[in-house]
């Protein structure tokens, strides 16, 4: 069974920036659509991006365009998520998961997420 473990998570000042990654074991991560989630205190869960497994493309919330950006590493089994322009309001647990599809349509295997503060 897939396994997938975030990290990279911290406390960051606004305008900064964080790279987290989503670490596979027990199967290849490129078998599956991946997707960066997240959940703030009293929010619903938000995708904020996903990226296929064949083809490599991707796709990002309206809310993080420009700011964040997925990638994967084949080799090491890791798919990463680059965030950039940091605002108060990027604060939340961020998880990783193994899709469906992406866009998502369901999650197959969730890891149990790192927590991202933007806060001076």
């Amino acid at each position: 069974q897939l396994q997938l473990v975030e990290s990279g998570g911290g406390l960051v000042q606004p305008g900064g920036s964080l790279r987290l990654s989503c670490a596979g074991s027990g199967f290849p991560l490129v078998a599956y659509p991946i997707g960066w989630f997240r959940q703030a205190p009293g929010k619903e869960r938000e995708e904020v991006s996903c990226i296929s497994s064949s083809s490599g493309s991707t796709n990002y919330a309206d809310s993080v365009k420009g700011r964040f950006t997925i990638s994967r590493d084949n080799a090491k089994n890791t798919v990463y998520l680059q965030i950039n322009s940091l605002k108060p309001e990027d604060t939340a647990v961020y998880y990783c998961a193994a899709l469906f599809s992406c866009p998502s349509l369901g999650v197959r295997y969730r890891g149990k997420g790192t927590l991202v503060t933007v806060s001076s």
